[in-house]
């Protein structure tokens, strides 16, 4: 599966730069908050929409405030939007549309602080708006898709650098499922989306 092996490559390149221990009078415990840059890679999962989404790259943030050493509440989005391309099989590229997801979790870190390898879960509200559609040989504005939301499952690794900075791995599994609609008839499906989001990069806590 494409998601799992990206993943699996980000924690290994990641595992290269991790120390083995942090100084004995420094501690990650304690700080609240963190805030991380990444790459990520969203990959559409529709296999049983008519109209397939590719998927694509770009960049995304998150603020996270810690409610103690492991429980912390995140807001992650994307800081461009991402340019899908749409295609139906045996015809190839239709068009292409716009995506910008967001999403507000509760997380789970297991471990303690300082611990150099901090595997993470969380679930939360995730929120998709949608603009720019385009379908070759159509003018523009025939069709418009809605925003969309929905639950958002969250796994992931941080890797402590040291008690400020730390990488991380992240998979994240979204619901969304917006109206494709036509001018004059409405809503013609709901359009199954459904992205595995892959994000790699590196934080800073304080």
């Amino acid at each position: 599966m494409r998601v799992s092996h990206l993943l699996s490559l980000a924690i290994a390149s990641t595992l290269a730069f991790a120390p083995a221990a942090f100084a004995q009078s420094d501690t990650a415990s304690g700080k609240r908050f963190a805030v991380v840059g990444s790459a990520t890679l969203i990959e559409p999962h529709n296999p049983t929409s008519v109209i397939k989404t590719d998927g694509s790259p770009g960049p995304s943030a998150s603020f996270s405030w810690y409610v103690n050493d492991n429980m912390a509440v995140e807001l992650w989005g994307t800081l461009d939007r991402f340019n899908h391309r749409l295609r139906v099989n045996q015809v190839g590229k239709i068009g292409s549309v716009k995506q910008q997801p967001v999403a507000l979790s509760f997380q789970y870190h297991l471990g303690h602080a300082d611990n150099v390898f901090r595997p993470f879960a969380g679930v939360g509200y995730g929120y998709s708006s949608f603009n720019s559609l385009r379908f070759l040989g159509v003018p523009d504005g025939t069709f418009k898709v809605k925003s969309a939301n929905g639950v958002v499952g969250t796994l992931g690794v941080d890797l402590n650098i040291n008690p400020t900075w730390f990488a991380r791995a992240d998979v994240r599994y979204m619901r969304s499922r917006p109206d494709l609609e036509a001018n004059g008839f409405g809503k013609v499906e709901s359009w199954k989306i459904d992205p595995w989001m892959v994000s790699f990069g590196l934080g800073a806590r304080f």
